[in-house]
């Protein structure tokens, strides 16, 4: 048990290490406010951004290796304590001090998320999901950041920072879902990975990457990387009770929990949204995006 707790510590820590470190290249690409997506290549090419993508990828497998050994109950808020390593992390690059406002901000959406996550039933039922299905799921969940995506240019940058982290969040947690429906099949029958809802996941992925990235672009980077710590399992949640059988909160104790959990969440969310704390290279909300010479790396 110690083992994998120290798993799940530094896997939230490279996490957060990774996003912080992929935000400070979205800050300093070249485009508009909300970037198209050749913006994703340009980051491809930022040998900063890979290794951020590499410290996430790190995390993530970390983090999934922790729960192979200890309950999902001690791993899950461990994991959930990275957004206070992004806090830090993103003040430490962009050098600036960390209030105590952020820090019970990020404490209020852990303790929230957290505590909504745990109003769920958990089911150990194989998943199933029909392509049908899985193609509305996708296709509503892009079709739904898609208009996110096209209405945030003219929003000020946090909204825009919470709607883009929210959708590309949302997309995550879909990819998430989806992913789960994959894996479950593939331990039976390998062949099963080479289906639709692999594509399905792989394009809801990619689409989510961008919006996330966008997100960071503005510059509130502890509000998104908090957004995206809701969004995320929620949504993934939400399609496991709905689509997939594995339930809802059944009392009114939980279903009060469930709400009550959520809102102090979101109230830590807003918070960040509103601080002060930004990155410096950010554009501004009246100004058009920097040009690429402008910006110093």
């Amino acid at each position: 048990m110690p083992l994998h707790v120290l798993m799940a510590v530094a896997g939230a820590f490279s996490l957060a290490l990774g996003s912080a470190l992929q935000e400070r290249d979205a800050v300093r690409a070249p485009g508009q406010k909300v970037a198209r997506a050749g913006f994703l290549l340009h980051l491809l090419r930022q040998p900063r951004w890979l290794l951020g993508t590499g410290a996430a990828v790190v995390g993530a497998s970390l983090h999934l290796l922790a729960l192979s050994g200890a309950p999902l109950t001690i791993i899950q808020p461990i994991g959930v304590t990275g957004l206070l390593f992004a806090i830090v992390l993103s003040a430490v690059f962009n050098r600036q001090r960390v209030r105590v406002s952020q820090i019970l901000a990020g404490i209020a959406v852990m303790v929230g998320l957290v505590g909504l996550l745990t109003t769920f039933p958990h089911s150990s039922h194989p998943p199933v999901m029909s392509t049908q299905t899985a193609l509305w799921l996708s296709g509503g969940m892009i079709a739904a950041g898609g208009v996110v995506y096209v209405t945030a240019h003219w929003l000020p940058s946090g909204v825009r920072a919470l709607l883009l982290a929210t959708a590309g969040g949302a997309a995550l947690g879909t990819t998430s879902g989806l992913a789960r429906v994959i894996t479950s099949g593939a331990v039976g029958d390998p062949l099963k990975l080479f289906s639709w809802l692999t594509v399905m996941a792989a394009v809801t992925a990619v689409f989510g990457a961008l919006l996330l990235q966008n997100a960071y672009r503005t510059g509130h980077f502890a509000a998104a990387y908090a957004t995206l710590l809701i969004a995320d399992p929620v949504v993934g949640v939400g399609i496991g009770a709905l689509l997939l059988g594995e339930g809802v909160p059944n009392t009114p104790l939980e279903q009060v929990g469930a709400v009550l959990f959520a809102l102090l969440a979101f109230a830590g969310t807003v918070t960040l949204a509103r601080s002060r704390h930004r990155n410096p290279e950010a554009d501004d909300d009246t100004g058009s995006a920097a040009a690429p010479s402008s910006r110093t790396r």
